[in-house]
């Protein structure tokens, strides 16, 4: 059976090139399409035969972007146009751009002007995703942006294409889900970068494929014997938490990461989609269905601080530690309410600030070896 390191080495190897993923792509003669966040309904450019794209951004300086973003915004926005301004996304078929919150309602917009070279399709979702006239809602952009994704690969796009896409997607977010807890099992074979990066690779991917490498790094990890774990288990909490930079601090620390509720990962593939019926509908009631998400609109503010409780005692962890993405409002307002839930549960956390951005991670070391003290003792 191949170990562990050896796959893991692949998806990471896949997680920090993306740009080499994508030039494979097109000298294959795929097309394909970028995909901003958040929850963009991927199926319908993998039922057209394009491969979806995640764009979440890089790590680095910004150099063109500045033109249009102010250094106090968001570093997802401001690096992902920067990206697209320095010609790192050219060769895309077209992107998919939604508006679920304040930053990103200008951000489409202003990649819009910025880059009209790439056909630009605009995706908004309601807030009020639950009832029924909110689903209806959802169907109708699902509609939109299929007909345009249909203009861009002149082609129809079938229901039967959507649903075989859908079942894609489904054994992929059931195979990411598995990854998570047997990463949380075995931190002593998963290390905290490790374990982004295996996660972060199915963005660059067809998930056939990342489903199949996942499998069977799954398959090695459930052979490994049970080791006890000398750190400490945490579950993390926020926006991104890819920056190898920031990971290393954690693995140096002795912090494992048994689970987390960040939007880059779990949140991500946390709910399926129904792969019978009306596949549209489908995949708007699988948004529907999404919980637990500061960005979402939540009637009960104390459903995502319990939602935090509960991810940490069944995954046999001590702490929480939320990676608050600089200038984000929607993580910022809901920090204190979700806190105040842990506290009262007994549960330790710490905040630490991250962005795209960030060179200097001393004071997130200092936090974050402080936190495994108080935790180990």
């Amino acid at each position: 059976m191949t170990q562990p390191e050896e796959l893991l080495k692949t998806l990471s190897d896949i997680a920090h090139d993306p740009g080499a993923r994508l030039a494979a792509c097109l000298a294959e003669g795929r097309k394909a399409v970028g995909v901003f966040p958040y929850y963009v309904p991927e199926e319908l450019a993998y039922a057209a035969g394009f491969l979806p794209f995640g764009i979440w951004g890089a790590q680095g300086t910004v150099r063109e972007a500045g033109r249009y973003f102010p250094a106090f915004y968001c570093s997802i926005a401001r690096t992902g146009l920067d990206l697209a301004l320095r010609g790192k996304l050219d060769g895309l078929s077209a992107v998919i751009m939604p508006s679920v919150c304040d930053t990103l309602r200008p951000f489409t917009q202003n990649f819009k002007s910025a880059k009209p070279d790439i056909p630009f399709l605009f995706l908004a979702h309601p807030q009020n995703r639950k009832e029924d006239f909110g689903v209806a809602y959802t169907i109708s952009e699902y509609r939109r942006v299929k007909a345009e994704l249909e203009a861009v690969a002149d082609k129809k796009i079938t229901d039967e294409a959507i649903r075989g896409a859908i079942r894609v997607y489904n054994e992929n977010r059931a195979a990411r889900r598995e990854f998570v807890r047997l990463a949380g099992a075995h931190p002593e074979a998963v290390s905290p970068a490790g374990r982004a990066a295996a996660l972060k690779s199915a963005y660059f991917m067809d998930k056939a494929a990342h489903t199949e490498l996942l499998s069977r790094l799954n398959d090695s990890l459930r052979a490994l014997p049970s080791v006890a774990w000398t750190g400490v288990k945490v579950v993390t909490s926020g926006i991104l938490a890819d920056g190898d930079n920031l990971l290393d601090l954690f693995e140096r620390h002795g912090i494992a990461i048994a689970a987390d509720d960040i939007a880059h990962e779990s949140r991500s593939f946390r709910t399926d989609a129904s792969e019978t019926g009306d596949p549209l509908e489908s995949l708007a009631r699988q948004f529907a269905a999404q919980t637990d998400d500061p960005l979402l609109y939540e009637p009960d503010l104390a459903h995502r601080g319990a939602h935090l409780v509960e991810l940490v005692e069944t995954a046999g962890a001590r702490g929480v530690v939320f990676i608050m993405m600089q200038f984000c409002d929607p993580e910022e307002l809901d920090y204190p309410n979700v806190k105040n839930a842990l506290d009262k549960a007994g549960i330790p956390s710490v905040a630490i600030g991250y962005d795209r951005q960030m060179r200097d991670f001393g004071q997130a070391g200092t936090s974050l070896e402080a936190f495994a003290d108080m935790l180990k003792s």
